[in-house]
């Protein structure tokens, strides 16, 4: 048992506890077919040592393979950040990139510059680029390394029930259109009549 308290003999493996937490997010938020669902790791954190102190690949390819099975059985697309050292700049596949107009931008993400998961998720990749911005409709962020930039508005905070990937805290959020109008605005679709004419 580690220090935290919060690690047992019988853990998953961080491949199946990444797929777990993903599982549960995409059951809460619908994140399937046509949603982009960002990823945010530092494996330093996941390791057990602080963001940008031990990064390590191995790793970077369990959370890829908690991911791909997660992402495989929903259909949503997986995207990741790369570290501050690149912007925060979101590896995901070419195609992607044009069917969403989104802007590209010129680096190779190696684990010094891009992190450790940017760098596996970029070889991983048929015909990877890097966009400047994205705006996901959920995100997983292990190890506190802030995607909040990424997401859509507005973004609903879900807590999995496991709360560690490894040794890294995992904060997650699905996101959902604003409610706009105020006290009289409808949400739900109604049959026609019993609502109050503003015009």
């Amino acid at each position: 048992m580690s220090g935290s308290g919060h690690a047992a003999k019988a853990d998953p493996s961080i491949a199946e506890q990444t797929y777990l937490v993903l599982r549960e997010l995409a059951e809460a938020g619908g994140i399937g077919q046509g949603k982009v669902l960002i990823v945010g790791a530092s494996t330093s954190e996941v390791a057990g040592v602080r963001i940008g102190t031990g990064g390590a690949l191995e790793v970077a390819q369990q959370l890829l393979s908690g991911v791909r099975r997660a992402a495989e059985e929903f259909g949503f697309s997986p995207v990741y950040q790369c570290c501050e050292h690149l912007n925060r700049a979101i590896v995901m596949e070419r195609r992607l990139l044009e069917q969403f107009g989104l802007t590209e931008v010129s680096a190779v993400p190696v684990p010094g510059a891009g992190g450790s998961l940017g760098a596996a998720a970029y070889r991983s990749m048929t015909d990877p680029v890097l966009a400047e911005t994205v705006q996901a409709h959920a995100g997983v962020d292990i190890g506190e390394t802030l995607i909040g930039m990424h997401l859509r508005r507005v973004a609903v905070p879900f807590r999995t029930s496991l709360r560690y990937i490894g040794e890294a805290r995992v904060n997650s959020a699905y996101t959902r259109p604003p409610l706009i109008g105020g006290e009289r605005a409808v949400y739900r679709r109604q049959e026609d009549g019993g609502s109050k004419l503003c015009d």
